[in-house]
């Protein structure tokens, strides 16, 4: 085994090593405060497992849109490592700084034989467009969800207009964008003319993806709480939503701890979901559960390799 291979094998060691610590020291921590609360709780387990359902089919709709987003570029993943790459990958959201789940998503996809500018440039490009996308399912999601940012449904025109030409626009603003993430990643990622329709796809796969999310969400609160959860879905996907790209965008925060907690629980009681208790709750339930639903998956996809293809016998 070369010098290259070594270093390789221990980043990854001491990748997972961190992942471990921050991820059980974030279970724990959660795990206390749901214990403290759980008095509260009449919890429908068969709802809490079904908004876990809904969760694992968010994120296969994520690994289409990004195996979609590969092959735009010309490359192609099975299933099974596309799979395996997006949930291992996906483990680096709970390192301090946000460009751990990029990396590792790019290193994974090259080792699987996915050229380095077509393994790193679709992760940019789908993380770029998840953003966009969620702002836009909040942009959408009604006059109530409006009404969360503090804004009537009638002044909100504008940036929802601008919004749509970002959108609209963004398999030719690609490119620049592209570079621009290239340099701050310090990586050398060649953006290629990509056909429009790629990312509008993958702008609709994010999307449908954010408002499974919220949908789940809103499952797992009339879970816990009962009946009087069951508020607005669209409500329920703009906090989410809101509150999820609130600690995305946080790059001082892994995993947006803190910043989603915060914002969440204040736009739950504004939105008139919840109490405050309730919302406290939510917040820490909700937490518990996605970090779960993140890290469970992803460690055992660790342990699990899919077979290797051998290569074709030389002529």
């Amino acid at each position: 085994m070369d010098r290259r291979a070594v270093a390789l094998r221990v980043a990854q060691v001491l990748f997972l090593a961190a992942v471990a610590w921050f991820g059980a020291r974030l279970l724990l921590r959660h795990w206390a405060e749901v214990r403290v609360l759980q008095a509260a709780l009449t919890p429908s387990w068969s709802l809490v497992a079904a908004s876990a359902a809904v969760v694992l089919v968010s994120y296969a709709v994520l690994i289409a849109t990004w195996r979609g987003m590969v092959q735009a570029w010309g490359a192609a993943l099975p299933l099974g490592v596309a799979t395996r790459i997006w949930f291992v990958s996906n483990l680096g959201r709970y390192l301090p700084g946000k460009v751990w789940q990029i990396g590792a998503m790019g290193v994974m996809a090259t080792e699987a034989g996915v050229p380095a500018s077509a393994a790193v440039g679709s992760s940019l490009v789908i993380a770029l467009v998840n953003v966009l996308a969620g702002f836009g399912v909040v942009a959408v999601s009604g006059a109530e969800s409006f009404r969360l940012i503090g804004a009537e449904g009638g002044s909100l025109w504008i940036p929802v207009a601008l919004l749509g030409v970002v959108l609209a626009s963004l398999p030719w603003a690609l490119g620049p964008l592209i570079r621009l993430a290239g340099r701050l990643t310090r990586r050398d990622v060649l953006a290629p003319t990509l056909p429009a329709a790629a990312v509008w796809l993958a702008a609709a796969g994010c999307a449908a993806a954010w408002v499974l999310y919220g949908l789940a969400f809103r499952v797992l609160s009339i879970g816990l709480l009962g009946p009087s959860a069951a508020g607005d879905a669209g409500t329920y996907v703009a906090v989410f939503t809101l509150s999820y790209l609130a600690g995305f965008l946080a790059v001082f925060a892994p995993g947006g701890i803190g910043v989603r907690e915060v914002a969440m629980g204040g736009l739950l009681v504004a939105a008139g979901l919840a109490t405050g208790p309730e919302a406290t709750l939510l917040v820490v339930a909700s937490r518990l559960w996605l970090t779960l639903l993140e890290l469970v998956p992803g460690l055992c996809f660790v342990a699990w390799r899919p077979p290797r293809v051998p290569a074709p016998p030389a002529p």
